[in-house]
């Protein structure tokens, strides 16, 4: 019986599928993937037909020895038996670096695990699946257990994954579900898209949260850095979020290239600076009583830059005047950083304001201006870029 059948569907088909006795081609699958499978048919043909023509040459040479030896006969079932397995093994590491160059996925059975991963059958091989490359689907289905109590009930079911290293020599064969995942479910996110969402591990740098998709199950896993977390200065991830947290997601940035998307949190709650400086400094008994500062405004010193944005602002059609009307100083710390914003209040007699934020600091700055609110944009846009 041969090793593989293969049939070559020609036409319109539009992708190539590789299991274990069929190979189809597809439009999408490059030329030297394509050749390269479709060698490995032939040489499993080749392959057998040759061993099987050795078999019946060995057998008829035994018994010729049988004849002129006296019963003398060498049995060589064994090791052609062994010879077919190997030429087996070979002609499947070329199938795997098939499926690793054209990226196609793969349904294998789960075979086992160890204390790093799961071994997954490929066709007469045995393939490794290290548990950091497991889908994010399975901890949050499994919830409060550890990666050995889910490896245990995996055994003897399918798995849907992508080659991700082939070495014949080392006999070395790894596999990636979330390669797999992503080729499936990254082309339904889009930035901008908002998820239901699971906290997973946190580093110093943020934490990694799993989306949570239609179907009810998490695929995909971002990060939301620590400046993401919430509007407030955070030190520390692990001071606002917990493992197994429900939280909200913005995607605000997907490379699809490196597969990695990018959340937020804090840009689905208002920015408490986009209302005016009562808003952002109550005077609720809650801050201290030099919390608000409207005396001798001319005296106030601008935060660090905000001259050099003062003087270019005035050179703007439709700007008069620009000045500092009052400061405010907050509990927390949100940025180093100078921050500049609109104000959610309107003008009135022609007088807008602007929001300046560095450190606990705010300060109201006041434009006299005869501009609208996005006539004001544009030319804070214009400053901003003519300002180093």
């Amino acid at each position: 019986m041969p090793l593989y059948s293969a049939t070559l569907a020609l036409g319109s088909v539009s992708q190539l599928f590789i299991t274990g006795d069929a190979i189809a081609s597809s439009k999408n699958h490059n030329s030297c993937s394509v050749s390269c499978v479709l060698n490995h048919i032939n040489f499993s043909k080749l392959s057998h037909k040759s061993l099987c023509r050795k078999r019946s040459s060995v057998f008829a040479a035994s018994r010729v020895s049988n004849t002129e030896n006296s019963g003398l006969v060498h049995d060589t079932s064994a090791s052609t038996d062994e010879d077919l397995q190997e030429a087996r093994r070979s002609a499947d590491w070329k199938v795997a670096k098939a499926y690793s160059d054209s990226g196609l996925i793969y349904e294998g059975m789960i075979e086992g695990y160890n204390g790093g991963g799961l071994l997954v059958r490929f066709h007469s091989l045995v393939g490794f699946l290290p548990f950091p490359q497991l889908s994010p689907s399975h901890f949050c289905k499994e919830r409060g257990k550890s990666l050995q109590d889910i490896a245990k009930g995996l055994p003897g079911s399918l798995i849907s994954v992508k080659v991700i290293q082939v070495d014949e020599e080392h006999k070395k064969l790894i596999f990636s579900e979330k390669e797999a995942v992503w080729s499936k479910f990254s082309e339904q996110i889009h930035v901008g898209d908002i998820f239901e969402a699971r906290v997973g591990s946190m580093e110093d740098y943020g934490a990694f949260v799993h989306l949570r998709f239609p179907d009810g199950l998490y695929h995909l896993t971002g990060l939301v850095h620590v400046s993401e977390v919430s509007w407030d200065l955070v030190q520390d991830v692990r001071d606002i979020l917990n493992e197994g947290d429900d939280v909200r997601v913005k995607i605000i940035n997907i490379d699809r290239v490196k597969s990695r998307i990018t959340l937020s949190i804090k840009q689905l709650e208002e920015d408490p600076l986009l209302e005016t400086l009562d808003k952002v400094i109550p005077q609720d008994g809650s801050v201290g009583p030099d919390s608000l500062s409207t005396d001798n405004s001319s005296n106030i010193e601008p935060l660090p830059g905000l001259e050099a944005i003062f003087e270019e602002l005035v050179r703007e059609d439709g700007i008069d005047d620009v000045r500092i009307n009052r400061q405010g100083f907050e509990k927390r710390v949100v940025s180093q950083d100078l921050q500049l914003w609109l104000s959610n209040s309107p003008a009135v007699n022609q007088k807008f304001t602007l929001l300046a934020r560095a450190g606990r600091q705010v300060q109201e700055i006041q434009l006299t201006t005869t501009l609208d609110q996005e006539g004001i944009k544009k030319a804070l846009q214009r400053v901003l870029e003519r300002v180093p």
